[in-house]
């Protein structure tokens, strides 16, 4: 029997797997010889090219179109995938991990991609290499020792190691070696794992590259792109969904649909994934000149790599809604992280723009920024232009550019006045402000912007104080060599009677102080760098070299406290947090004076959280939002409340994340709710329920268990003008019991907190609708995907693919495991009690299926045998004919219905059209209950 992965269903691309299109070689020079490593391949590439994908219209959209990769570098392979020995006898004494072995040479199996490099890089250790492929800040396991996140996850192409082999060296060997005769497939394997190589000898070739377990490989799950790239790894980072690639097929997969460029499974793949049809193989060896694939298909040879996640920020601001914009400087863009989603992806705004010291607006949405640096002139001779200054949308695509129209503008600073005016300080030269003459023909202005537009400029004062004014208005600070104060007079303000003064001095001589900035919490406390300056080493108390101290003064510039850079590294890029107190973000430069790694500093323990890493990042800006709570929730805990999702929680819980928002937001308003798995998800449009304000709640590879507990707890009990709960009866889904629950759910705080408070049952505490915006929630493009219409997946069309379609569980389920089916029966008949005493009605929905199943011996994508289904059909007509308030709607029909393929997303589900037919089926239906 087969054990589903424990990742849900494609939801981002439910398309189907096409049987045609392939990976071709147009210039294949692979050549491989027996190495000195044990068990692995040599494997000499001489500039082959591999082709990545296909440009097939029906394969899925991730595996389009074809792409070109030339490999100039020799790598080993794994002759075979590790097996459960292998990894048990290196793994178990280390972490404890023992995988269950029906014997030491099966693949090793149902363990995570971590647990894969983990298991890479012990055996590095282990054979005496000097450094390992894949390094992280830390790991986390679960109750049964699986790795579920490594924090801080970098993988490092230059490294002589063992890792996972790339997609494209995968594919690669995969052209000398692709058998699907000599394969263990769903056709000769009885559904179970075979040892390795009992299909095909290993002595000098690669086996089971086919079939068997399904691998991982090293990459990111990102998209090809229509141009040639050479030694390619894969994209910068997991993007929005965080997920992961797999190859080969499994022994559950028929031979004639597995494809060579088939990247992933049935169900969604992330770094956590583990199923006990997946495994891997090693590879080893450094990728010369590795180059990444971009969103905006540009081939690149660096990276930025998060270090620290959602919570890590949390527990230093105090919120999940934390935003970091800096500037990438091999790219001359702007990158930024938004940590309120949990998922740690580094977005470039890719633009012909040079974009310096960018900072975030005060709501978080936009990003100022300018095009010189603090420190050199404003005129760019070699341009013969001045600095000038932009704001811009936070957002991937850069929207809503606009231009400050000024013949120069450096160093943008937002400001928020008494009067509720938001406002960018800037000044005309931020160049060196030694000489007093120079500083003064340079100025200080300020201009409004709202609605995306700026106001008229308005000069302030002269003298270039691009380190920032106070909140009150009566300081303003500015540093590139030297600390310059302004300070206002008794009874004045800045723009009026001031004194300009050098604070940063030993005896009379001024000493050297850059980034220079003014604290943003009314504290008047100025945060700048120096040299290792004679004044700087009295008060810390010994010597130090430049730029080792980030330094503190107070209001009247005295020095008030020190916090000392890493060891090796030094401080630069130094800024005050937005939004929080006692918060610093700087960039750490080496002994190169390379900005490899943007970091949080806290002044009140000293303690550094390392934020990012890279070739260069600088000018770093952190914004925290505000969270107040709303009044009366005083006795909500909004460290719990809505909780339904963490940094680490899978796609599923995500899903749910964006569906409970929508719950607490309508509850009060909701007649008909929509629930149940990704065929109700992808299937039912609430816009086009004409019968009663309708919200769709279900999630991909939603189950009964799934379904009973939101309607028992949430959707009942809390929802006052619910007429009809539609449900999905997905028969051949009914194998699933509890796991997919337990796995992820059972542990989510949010459920936990309602659940201790009986579900609100008893009456509320706090806005729910508040807890919900101001707890950690999924990104926007999850939000428009997962949320479309309020609930529904916002699927593509491509129709239900090949004459035969693909069978993912074993059709004999049904007659084997009847305690499962029996399982799914008692929770419809629970929900049905439940909704009766409530006096609602249910509506049981079959939906369609593509009707070439009916050349197979499975009802459905998951079994059961028609036979079988027919058992079920009768049970359920049992209860139809016991409960008035239950309805059956079956657009399946056994395969006989009346759906065109054009209104299909893949062999299972609908998209958007034939949600539209669905729908107003539906809709009929519900117009006639009472």
């Amino acid at each position: 029997m087969i054990k589903k992965l424990s990742l849900f269903f494609s939801v981002l691309f439910l398309v189907a797997c096409s049987e045609s299109g392939g990976v071709s070689s147009p210039n294949n020079k692979i050549t491989t010889e027996n190495d000195s490593l044990a068990g692995m391949l040599l494997v000499h590439a001489d500039n082959s090219v591999v082709s990545l994908g296909t440009n097939d219209a029906k394969a899925n959209v991730n595996e389009r179109p074809e792409m070109k990769v030339t490999m100039d570098y020799d790598f080993s392979i794994g002759k075979h995938e590790v097996t459960c020995g292998e990894f048990n006898s290196l793994m178990k004494p280390l972490t404890g991990l023992e995988l269950e072995c029906s014997s030491d040479k099966i693949p090793a199996t149902n363990l995570t991609f971590y647990d894969a490099v983990l298991y890479a890089n012990e055996r590095s250790k282990a054979e005496g290499f000097l450094d390992t492929a894949y390094t992280y800040t830390s790991a986390e396991f679960d109750e049964k020792k699986r790795c579920t996140n490594l924090e801080g996850f970098v993988f490092h192409p230059e490294v002589d190691a063992y890792r996972l082999p790339t997609e494209a060296e995968w594919s690669l060997v995969a052209l000398k070696y692709w058998k699907t005769s000599e394969a263990w497939t769903s056709e000769n394997s009885d559904f179970k794992l075979h040892e390795v190589c009992s299909k095909t000898d290993s002595s000098q070739s690669v086996c089971d590259i086919v079939g068997n377990a399904m691998e991982w490989v090293n990459d990111w799950l990102g998209y090809f792109c229509d141009q040639p790239v050479k030694n390619f790894i894969g994209p910068p980072d997991g993007g929005s969904n965080d997920e992961r690639v797999l190859k080969g097929g499994s022994y559950h997969s028929k031979a004639d649909v597995i494809k060579l460029y088939n990247r992933g499974d049935t169900y969604m793949v992330t770094s956590a994934t583990k199923a006990d049809y997946v495994g891997f193989r090693l590879a080893f060896g450094s990728i010369p000149d590795a180059e990444w694939m971009g969103k905006d298909c540009k081939a690149i040879t660096s990276r930025v790599s998060p270090l620290a996640n959602s919570a890590a920020l949390r527990s230093k601001t105090g919120t999940f809604h934390v935003k970091l914009a800096f500037r990438n400087n091999p790219m001359g863009n702007i990158a930024f992280i938004d940590y309120s989603s949990g998922m740690l992806s580094v977005n470039e705004i890719s633009d012909s723009l040079d974009a310096y010291h960018p900072e975030i607006s005060p709501d978080g949405q936009k990003v100022a920024f300018c095009t010189r640096y603090e420190g050199v002139s404003s005129y760019n001779k070699s341009t013969k232009a001045y600095s000038a200054l932009y704001v811009r949308d936070l957002k991937e695509s850069g929207s809503g550019l606009v231009k400050l129209d000024v013949e120069s503008a450096e160093i943008p600073r937002w400001r928020v006045l008494e009067n509720g005016d938001t406002v960018i300080v800037y000044v005309t030269d931020a160049d060196d402000n030694t000489e007093e003459s120079s500083f003064k023909k340079a100025s200080t202005w300020q201009v409004k912007f709202s609605n995306g537009k700026f106001g008229k400029p308005q000069k302030l004062f002269d003298g270039a104080y691009h380190g920032g004014i106070s909140e009150d208005d009566r300081l303003a600070v500015s540093g590139s060599k030297q600390l310059r104060a302004r300070i206002a007079a008794k009874g004045s303000n800045l723009s009026g009677k001031a004194v300009d003064t050098v604070w940063y001095k030993n005896g009379k001589e001024a000493e050297q102080a850059c980034n220079v900035s003014i604290a943003k919490d009314g504290s008047k406390r100025t945060l700048f760098l120096d040299f290792g300056g004679k004044t700087g080493q009295k008060f810390v108390g010994e010597n130090y070299g430049t730029h080792k101290r980030l330094l503190i003064a107070d209001s009247t510039g005295k020095l008030i406290q020190s916090v000392e850079a890493p060891n090796g590294y030094a401080f630069d890029h130094t800024e005050w947090v937005s939004g929080a107190s006692d918060l610093v973000v700087a960039t750490l430069t080496n002994a190169d004076y390379a900005h490899g790694k943007i970091v949080l500093v806290n002044l009140s323990d000293s303690s550094i959280v390392d934020l990012a890493e890279g070739d260069e990042l600088w000018h770093p800006s952190l914004w925290v939002k505000t969270i107040v709570p709303p009044s009366g929730d005083d006795k909500l805990n909004l460290d719990s409340a809505c909780a339904y999702m963490t940094e680490k929680t899978n796609i599923y819980t995500r899903i749910m994340k964006v569906k409970m928002d929508y719950f607490w937001k309508y509850k009060d308003s909701a007649e008909v709710v929509v629930i149940g798995s990704s065929r109700s998800f992808a299937g039912v449009d609430p816009e086009f329920i004409k019968s009663g304000f309708a919200i769709n709640m279900s999630y991909s590879a939603q189950d009964l268990m799934s379904t009973n507990f939101f309607v028992k707890n949430y959707i009942l009990p809390l929802m006052p003008k619910l007429k009809t709960i539609v449900l999905a009866l997905d028969y051949d889904r009914w194998y699933v019991k509890d796991e997919n629950w337990i796995d992820w759910f059972s542990n989510i705080p949010g459920y936990e907190y309602d659940k201790n408070h009986n579900y609100w049952q008893d009456g509320f505490i706090g806005d729910m609708v508040a807890a919900s915006q101001a707890a950690l929630n999924p990104n926007e493009y999850e939000y428009e995907l997962f949320g479309y219409h309020r609930g529904m997946y916002k699927s593509t069309t491509v129709g239900w693919g090949s004459d035969v379609p693909p069978i993912d569980y074993d059709p004999l389920w049904f007659d084997y495991d009847k305690l499962r089916y029996n399982y799914n029966l008692q929770k419809l008949l629970e929900i049905l009690e439940f909704a009766r005493n409530f006096e609602v009605n249910v509506v049981g929905v079959i939906y369609p299926q593509s009707p070439n199943y009916t050349k197979t011996i499975s009802w459905g994508r998951y079994g059961p045998t028609r036979d079988a289904v027919e058992i079920i059909k009768q049970s359920v007509q049992k209860l139809v004919d016991k409960y008035p308030n239950f309805k059956v709607l079956d657009e399946y029909k056994d395969g006989n219905h009346d759906y065109a393929e054009g209104e299909f997303s893949n062999e299972d589900h609908l998209g958007l059209e034939g949600a539209k037919v669905i729908t107003a089926r539906i809709d009929s239906l519900l117009k006639t209950l009472k």
